[in-house]
């Protein structure tokens, strides 16, 4: 093992997150030295470069909360970023369609949460969500206009080039495998080298807590549980059955959005995606098994606890993943029109879901710090949204502690 420089920060991730903190760093303080290390080959090769390319609004999050807060300041600051560097993105809208009247009363707090966040919406009755939507069926809505989709690894690579620039380094194909950290520095294992940093930032996701986890100092008891998001598309022949973004109304018994359609920015329209658990933290299908991984699920307490509690609505997403005619019958709620004939198999992406000790799914963004380290052990959605005002967040924090 040989030993590198010292570098003032060293970022564990080149997702989304990691690279705008990276960016944020750069721009703040430029006399800093800041090092990004990945174990993949590229940047955004995980939940950055595997969703479904939504920029979030603001709507389902809990008033005041960091999820809120930083979603309405974070759009705005993407927006500006891909309108200044050429990267794709439309402000299309979405609909959030209640298909049946019991579901009025929560799309009613949604549009009271929506407002309280801050974002614009409005109520439409079943004739206002045909004129946007012809082939949605629903008996109301509410219309989110600054909803709308983009290319985030392109937004990635913008980040990226905004460190390197700058004369900082991005380590691909580098795991950090070991901290160490001591008074005035962590030491830091990544690949066959050896460095010091004055302070470490993790950002790796669905293996934040393993990352977290390497340095006894900043042992987390909060896991990080993969569910796995499956997709179809829409043949091109009927992508006219959708002309934007069309959401349910989401289930408050669950913690994921429910399937939907979602026209993407490089064309089509995804349909999905379920939410059910991988078999490794990287599992993007049912082929793919991490022994250890999935043991590490199976013998943890929390597991068992989540399941008695979601087991009914699990076993629905596990029977949609199985079967094409569940997961079409899913969907025309939303668009009756749709057939099984009109979809054919799409891609897949995993979330990572932290959850704590006693079962208890982290709804809101999660940072936990020690004296020299920075571990962010929950960021889902809409956090690749959210990401350059969680990077500058993150910056904040790293500051104090230089």
């Amino acid at each position: 093992m040989a030993w590198r420089e010292h570098v003032d920060v060293a970022i564990v991730g080149a997702g989304i997150l990691g690279l705008a903190t990276a960016r944020a760093l750069v721009l703040e303080r430029p006399d800093l030295s800041v090092a990004v290390f990945d174990k993949e080959d590229g940047i955004a090769r995980h939940q950055t470069g595997n969703n479904s390319g939504v920029i979030h609004a603001g709507v389902y999050y809990k008033p005041g909360s960091l999820k809120a807060r930083l979603t309405l300041t974070g759009r705005a600051e993407l927006v500006e970023l891909c309108r200044e560097h050429g990267v794709r993105y439309d402000l299309c809208g979405k609909v959030i369609v209640a298909t049946r009247p019991d579901e009025l009363p929560r799309l009613e707090a949604l549009e009271g949460r929506a407002t309280a966040n801050g974002v614009a919406v409005e109520r439409l009755d079943a004739a206002g969500l045909r004129e946007l939507e012809p082939h949605a069926a629903g008996v109301a809505a509410l219309h989110v206009p600054s909803t709308g989709i983009v290319d985030f690894p392109a937004v990635c690579g913008v980040l990226a080039r905004a460190v390197t620039e700058k004369g900082q380094e991005l380590h691909l194909g580098t795991p950090v495998t070991g901290l160490v950290e001591e008074a005035h520095s962590v030491v830091v294992e990544a690949g066959d080298e050896y460095l010091r940093a004055g302070v470490v930032v993790n950002c790796a996701g669905l293996q934040s807590d393993l990352v977290a986890n390497l340095a006894p100092t900043s042992h987390t008891d909060v896991r990080v549980m993969p569910f796995r998001g499956e997709y179809y598309k829409l043949k091109a022949h009927r992508r006219d059955l959708v002309r934007n973004l069309i959401y349910p109304v989401p289930d408050p018994a669950f913690p994921f959005l429910g399937v939907h359609f979602t026209r993407m920015i490089g064309g089509g329209v995804e349909a999905g995606p379920n939410a059910v658990p991988a078999l490794a933290r990287e599992g993007y299908s049912w082929r793919q098994v991490h022994g250890r991984e999935l043991g590490e699920v199976l013998r943890a307490r929390s597991s068992w606890v989540l399941l008695r509690k979601y087991w009914r609505t699990e076993l629905g997403e596990l029977y949609r993943s199985a079967s094409k005619a569940a997961f079409v019958k899913a969907l025309q709620r939303l668009v009756p029109d749709v057939q099984a004939e009109d979809l054919v198999r799409g891609g897949a992406g995993v979330r990572a879901q932290a959850i704590a000790p006693d079962g208890t799914l982290l709804d809101d963004f999660a940072i936990v710090e020690t004296a020299r380290m920075v571990h962010v052990v929950n960021a889902p959605s809409p956090a690749a949204t959210a990401s350059l005002a969680i990077g500058r967040h993150i910056a904040g924090l790293v500051t104090a502690h230089l």
